[in-house]
């Protein structure tokens, strides 16, 4: 039972769960969400086969129709979902995860995320209470229903004309090479375009650097304006820009003004989580919008900014959230509009490093992790320890602890999937992010025997 965590059910596959889980999660869900229809779409991992026999046996047993899109991205099933009027969607898939990895990324209505305080828990609790599964009087049936045209049709919408730029792409072997071509066809340098649950060239997650490494040679080496490279279910996409440095995902909310207000002419509010960047509010401010803060996560990012009514929104982790999807993110569409800004910035003369160089205006220490026991008792005390010598110019304490001061910030935030306390800080000069990593480092060992 440990895959069921605060976004959504993940784990080693046949360790964490197996497809007893899966089964028992599908018969459940109709009862949960108040429907007899359900679409599952599933990713390419080796395992999703089976945790797809087994959900739809527990959906049909359960006496509900299954709508099955079969290969499909993450977002595709959110499209699926609020655009046909599902009120229960179950995407296959452990986003970014290695290949050992299987999970369940569950929605509601309007593709609303079922985090586990607003469903997963309670599905959960039936699971361990070892809650009886009979069979409905009449199965449910299982429909086969393709929505590739409507996805990509919906997505065309948004293209610009990339004609003048050498793009990079990383497909990851994951799902974006469903539309990857189809999108922006022929002419951009592509690698890893299989879709191989196998991963065999890197896991398929950004974030982690190294991963990144064969796409920022692929830039060097055709001499790319900027190098896209998505997650394994094409929810997430970062970018690398045309000198091959990575650029933080946080950034890209502020790059995404440029499409909305310049393009679109709209301004409003503007989502981010709450390790983002001071930069991208001071950035986009000028340009009329109003950055709101958040929890971590697609449980509670989507969910915000369709209470907020805002235009657009993003992740440090590469998640980028549109009113114009249902709220929701999408990698693919993410791309899209960031290519958009990167090839009117070339026309204008200015390179995507150099766009980048305008928006960034702080040293940035990256999220660096601890395994700790005591993470409740180490966030108050590195607040404490902090807040006692210098006064705030404002806190949160919504996801952890987000405290600012005049020259530098940091967020402290319990890791909600992994046993780590995360930190991340920022500072107005290289010498001052060195002096407090270090300090947070000796407190966090010396009083909490912390490991990194």
């Amino acid at each position: 039972m440990g895959a069921f965590h605060a976004y959504d059910i993940r784990g080693v596959y046949n360790v964490d769960f197996d497809k007893n889980t899966a089964y028992k999660v599908g018969y459940f869900i109709p009862e949960l969400l108040g429907t007899d229809k359900v679409l599952v779409g599933r990713d390419c991992r080796t395992s999703s086969p089976e945790v797809h026999e087994y959900l739809l046996k527990g959906i049909t047993d359960a006496g509900a129709d299954v709508y099955d899109i079969g290969l499909s991205t993450t977002p595709m099933v959110y499209f699926g979902t609020a655009n046909y009027g599902f009120k229960a969607s179950v995407q296959i898939t452990a986003s970014h995860n290695p290949k050992e990895y299987n999970g369940m990324k569950v929605s509601r209505e309007n593709a609303l995320p079922v985090g586990l305080d607003s469903g997963l828990g309670q599905i959960q609790d039936w699971i361990k209470e070892g809650r009886p599964t009979p069979v409905a009087d009449k199965r449910g049936k299982v429909v086969p229903m393709d929505i590739h045209k409507d996805y990509l049709d919906f997505l065309l919408q948004f293209k610009g004309d990339y004609s003048g730029l050498k793009i990079a792409i990383d497909i990851s072997n994951g799902m974006a090479g469903l539309y990857a071509r189809e999108i922006f066809g022929d002419s951009p340098a592509y690698i890893f375009e299989e879709m191989d649950g196998n991963f065999p060239n890197h896991e398929p997650n950004p974030l982690i650097l190294k991963n990144v490494e064969p796409l920022q040679a692929l830039v060097k080496e055709v001499g790319a304006d900027v190098g896209v490279i998505y997650d394994g279910d094409a929810d997430r996409v970062m970018f690398v820009d045309n000198e091959g440095q990575f650029i933080s995902p946080d950034l890209m909310i502020a790059v995404l003004g440029h499409y909305y207000v310049e393009e679109r002419g709209l301004t409003g509010i503007v989502l981010q989580d709450i390790r983002s960047s001071k930069a991208v509010g001071e950035y986009l401010a000028p340009m009329g919008c109003r950055m709101e803060t958040w929890k971590v996560g697609r449980a509670f990012a989507a969910k915000k900014l369709r209470e907020l009514d805002g235009v657009w929104g993003g992740e440090l982790a590469g998640h980028y959230y549109f009113k114009d999807f249902f709220y929701s993110d999408s990698g693919l569409l993410a791309s899209m509009l960031i290519l958009r800004v990167v090839a009117s910035m070339k026309k204008k003369g200015v390179s995507l490093s150099q766009l980048i160089g305008k928006i960034a205006r702080y040293q940035n220490s990256g999220e660096i992790n601890f395994r700790i026991e005591d993470k409740k008792g180490a966030m108050d005390a590195v607040r404490e320890f902090f807040t006692s010598s210098e006064t705030p110019t404002a806190q949160m304490d919504f996801d952890g602890y987000r405290v600012e001061f005049p020259e530098w910030w940091f967020n402290i935030r319990p890791s909600n999937t992994e046993p780590y306390l995360r930190f991340i800080c920022e500072a107005t000069s290289d010498a001052l992010l060195k002096e407090k990593i270090e300090q947070t480092k000796q407190l966090l060992i010396e009083r909490f025997d912390a490991k990194l």
